[in-house]
């Protein structure tokens, strides 16, 4: 839930290259993960892939395919968030007709989302990277609890 600092927030702000504001409006939750440790990820993958398979018109194709994307994006986020954040991180897949949601959100929201292209080759980042580069739109925004990152994807 978002909570009332958000309505503090300059929401058309830029940090490192990220955009600062909130997730399109309008999605409906489909499921919730909650991840203590990294060990966790590959049954996020599975299941992530199942559950987007299970809405997706047709099966999945390749690496260029809105599954494999968001699956990649989530696990890069969610390892992101369990290595640098507090746990638990928790993701969240929200879906309209036209497009997927995904929010992945860690309980460190003093910290900000390190973008790869200010850090050091090797230093981390490259997954806020990934989600800008094979994602329709991605933000991210803190509240009192939580930091979120959040990307769009087509839904087909």
């Amino acid at each position: 839930m978002v909570d009332s600092r958000l309505d503090r927030l300059e929401l058309t702000d830029e940090d490192a290259g990220l955009p600062v504001r909130l997730p399109p409006e309008g999605f409906a939750p489909v499921r919730r993960w909650a991840l203590a440790s990294t060990s966790q990820l590959r049954t996020l993958r599975h299941e992530l892939a199942d559950e987007i398979g299970g809405h997706a018109a047709g099966a999945r194709q390749d690496l260029g395919s809105t599954p494999d994307k968001l699956v990649l994006i989530a696990t890069e986020l969610a390892a992101n968030a369990l290595t640098h954040g507090v746990p638990p991180t928790t993701v969240a897949l929200s879906r309209t007709d036209e497009q997927w949601l995904l929010d992945v959100a860690d309980h460190d929201p003093g910290s900000q989302p390190v973008y790869a292209g200010t850090r050091i080759t090797g230093a981390g980042g490259l997954g806020l990277h990934l989600a800008r580069q094979l994602s329709l739109k991605v933000g991210w925004y803190a509240t009192d609890e939580a930091k979120n990152i959040w990307a769009t994807f087509p839904a087909q």
